[in-house]
Order: structure tokens, then sequence, then C-alpha cells
């Protein structure tokens, strides 16, 4: 790979090269970054809602136990 490169200019390694990277994978690197942040989002309304149901059901549960149950 370095004999391929060692005879162009600095512009076409760190410039030209990338970009052609960007135009013919960006599709798929979109899509893949796409996923992982739907993914995280989906985990974190996931672990808020968990939260909340047992937030929800300890403070029911608390009252209730105090109140004598049911």
């Amino acid at each position: 790979m370095q004999e391929i490169f060692s005879g162009l200019p600095w512009w076409v390694k760190w410039v030209a090269v990338p970009v052609i990277a960007l135009v013919v994978f960006g599709g798929l690197i979109a899509s893949v970054v796409g996923f992982v942040i739907g993914l995280l989002f989906k985990l974190l309304v996931f672990v808020a809602l968990v939260g909340g149901l047992i937030y929800v059901v300890r403070k029911f549960t608390s009252s209730s136990s105090s109140r004598g149950g049911w």
C-alpha cells in the first residue's frame, strides 16, 4: 500500500482518497450511524420507562403498605 501512494502528492492521500471513500461508502456509514443513534435512543427510552415503572410501583407499594394494604 505504501508503494502505491509513494509518488503521489500529499493532497491525494489526505484529501482525495478520503473524499472518494465517503462518496462510495457514505450511505453505508450514514445508515450504520443512524442505526446506532436509533438504538441508543431506544435504550434511553427503555431505561426511562423501566425507571418510571419502578418509581411508581415503589411509591404505590410503600403508600399502600403504610395504609394497611388492600
